[in-house]
């Protein structure tokens, strides 16, 4: 979990940072200090801004200039109009940061990937942690406050898009109450959980996060499930899709003048230029047959989207996937029994179910 008290108030204020923040994104609400109000704003250029993978304490060098300032200062700032931004939501693990690199080599969109201050937010939701005593109105009023920060843009007819964590999910529910656009990106359970079984790292996620998304789950299903000691391997990393597709099958329903489209990952990757068309058409940017398949040719499509600096390819996505589910065989198919008899017992699970075997 994000810390919420992140930072000191050491770094030096610039006395004109409302007339900036008013006109220029580049003055970037990077975390809050949620229990003084405070926010530290970070100075990203729009260069920058493509480049991150993260926009969170990651990008934290001596070289990056920051400094803090009240909540209630910001939220005094007079904004222009601005377009409600773009989101991206996922059930984590699902090529959301590749669709993102790939959506925000577009002229018009202006893409974020995950904001730590709407993951603190989202914990507020989730957890009510001590020392935040706000009201639901007053969650409300935070977040349309931080989304408003996060819509502005470098030019004229430029767009935000969010790729939010997987973390931010309970967030899109009030996020998309009054409408906007959204791709929320999925893969099957079987292929999921190929994928958390196939990394250390995702393995050892999926550990750390058992007892949020537990409780999380618990919540939708309104009783007891498990107890998390009881949960094998392959149980532990089925919370994650579980928790995050009933969520936002939930918001999708209860959301009904937004505009969301459901993307299976894998139905991507084995038709790339055309999908990704489809996902342009759906965010209402224009982007030619020729333009895609340039895209989905070059090295963003052969790089680990989190990390560039890495090769990573979908054939050795394969590679990996077949080997987790030989090794995981047993885990893997007692898991899908015990996610059928979820199903039979809640519809929320069942309706999680029905959707990944429907969609596009």
């Amino acid at each position: 979990m994000l810390q919420i008290r992140a930072f000191s108030l050491e770094d030096e204020l610039n006395s004109d940072w409302q007339s900036v923040f008013a006109k220029d994104p580049s003055l970037f609400p990077h975390l809050a200090d949620l229990e003084k109000g405070q926010v530290l704003l970070s100075t990203m250029s729009e260069d920058a801004f493509q480049k991150a993978s993260f926009l969170d304490q990651r990008l934290f060098t001596p070289d990056l200039q920051r400094q803090v300032v009240s909540w209630a200062d910001i939220a005094a700032v007079p904004l222009p109009p601005l377009a409600k931004p773009h989101y991206i939501f996922h059930v984590g693990h699902v090529g959301s940061t590749l669709i993102s690199r790939l959506l925000g080599e577009l002229d018009q969109i202006l893409a974020l990937r995950e904001p730590a201050i709407l993951r603190q937010l989202a914990e507020v939701r989730v957890n009510r942690p001590a020392g935040i005593d706000w009201s639901d109105e007053e969650q409300i009023e935070r977040l349309d406050q931080v989304e408003k920060w996060l819509s502005r843009v470098f030019h004229s007819g430029q767009r935000v898009m969010i790729k939010a964590s997987s973390f931010v999910s309970p967030l899109a529910k009030p996020l998309l109450a009054t409408g906007g656009t959204a791709l929320i990106l999925f893969t099957s359970l079987e292929r999921y959980l190929h994928t958390i079984l196939a990394g250390d790292a995702s393995k050892q996620e999926a550990a750390a996060l058992a007892d949020i998304r537990l409780l999380r789950l618990e919540q939708h299903c309104g009783e007891p499930l498990v107890t998390k000691e009881t949960l094998s391997l392959a149980r532990t990393a089925a919370l994650g899709w579980l928790c995050e597709m009933v969520t936002l099958h939930e918001a999708h329903t209860q959301c009904p003048e937004a505009k969301v489209a459901w993307m299976d990952f894998d139905h991507f990757l084995s038709r790339p230029a055309e999908q990704l068309q489809w996902a342009a058409r759906h965010f209402e940017q224009e982007l030619s047959a020729e333009q895609a398949l340039a895209l989905v040719s070059g090295p963003i499509m052969t790089h680990y989207s989190k990390a560039p600096e890495y090769e990573y390819s979908a054939s050795l996505r394969e590679e990996l996937l077949a080997e987790a589910a030989q090794i995981h065989a047993d885990d893997l198919r007692q898991t899908l029994l015990w996610v059928d008899q979820l199903a039979q017992r809640f519809p929320q699970v069942a309706a999680a179910r029905t959707i990944a075997g429907s969609r596009r």
